[in-house]
């Protein structure tokens, strides 16, 4: 159980990174060009009335005051008041964490269901035909844009062949679950071609290793070798580079969000931005930021779990 012991001071070294986040994301929110204020009352607003706005949401604050009431309210476990919705931001945030969660889940399943089987074809056929249609398919893969590739969908499969809907989220779960299969194979085929280069690789370096040496020694089948030892042996690389590019993921919701028109957090971000809703920005921006270490987080535990070798 020493090996653990990271699971206890580890959440001490996230706190200051979630606090430079906090002060990164402040700044630069209010770098954006544009005025609240206006946003809301229009190009024909009295000074007035700009004044009463901006003294209602605390903009007329210096900045430092500002990000002084940020901390406290997230002491308080609020965000503030969006500005255009008029509610909690936090409220909020929950109403359009669904949509997201399920792309992302989803996405990473379909991902792994992916780069397992095309890395297992390549890495047992190194050099030869498999191997290189793998690693061209992997290649030409990385170099799709997420929203080139999902208007590409798109066009293919709602509207040439109409199995699909175009966009949305739909109010059952067989309307949910039909309206995530493009989002999420846009955002896995993307995913998966990363996976499969970090994995074949590792598969490879493991079919050379000792202790599959010594299976074969042993007269076990090579099948057998493959999926016992080698496998699990080569997903230590793999589960930390996942755990990277979940966190990428999280931030590429913005864009596949907004092809697809799915009600989640990443369209809720390009939208406050738009309307300068400084605390729904933050907010995202929070939720996202903590998602992701979290997720780094367990993605160590996961590595610790697997390998017994590694100590963190």
């Amino acid at each position: 159980m020493h090996r653990y012991k990271f699971v206890l001071t580890r959440p001490l070294q996230f706190l200051p990174v979630i606090f430079g986040i906090s002060v990164i994301t402040f700044i630069l929110v209010r770098l954006i060009p544009g005025d609240p204020a206006r946003n809301i009352l229009g190009t024909r607003a009295t000074p007035a009335a700009l004044a009463s706005i901006r003294a209602q949401y605390g903009l007329d604050q210096p900045m430092w005051l500002q990000y002084v009431y940020f901390l406290k309210n997230l002491a308080n476990g609020e965000m503030g008041k969006s500005i255009l919705y008029k509610i909690d931001v936090l409220k909020l945030i929950v109403t359009r964490v669904e949509p997201t969660l399920a792309l992302v889940v989803s996405s990473v399943v379909l991902s792994v269901l992916i780069a397992v089987p095309m890395s297992a074809i390549a890495a047992r056929n190194a050099g030869r035909a498999p191997d290189h249609a793998v690693r061209i398919i992997s290649t030409f893969g990385i170099g799709f844009p997420p929203f080139w590739l999902g208007l590409m969908l798109i066009i293919l499969f709602s509207v040439d062949l109409g199995i699909l809907p175009v966009s949305g989220y739909g109010a059952t779960i067989g309307e949910k679950l039909s309206h995530l299969v493009l989002p999420s194979l846009t955002v896995a085929l993307s995913l998966s071609t990363v996976l499969t280069r970090s994995l074949r690789a590792a598969m490879i370096e493991q079919l050379k290793s000792d202790v599959a040496t010594a299976a074969r020694a042993r007269g076990m089948p090579e099948g057998i070798v493959f999926w016992r030892h080698v496998l699990p042996n080569s997903l230590v690389p793999t589960i930390n580079l996942l755990a990277v590019n979940i966190g990428w993921l999280i931030g590429g919701t913005v864009v596949v969000e907004s092809v697809f028109a799915l009600p989640g957090m990443g369209q809720l971000l390009v939208r406050a931005i738009f309307s300068r809703d400084y605390m729904v920005v933050q907010g995202v921006a929070m939720v996202f930021a903590c998602a992701t270490v979290l997720i780094n987080f367990i993605a160590d535990i996961v590595t610790v779990a697997v390998d017994p070798r590694v100590k963190l």
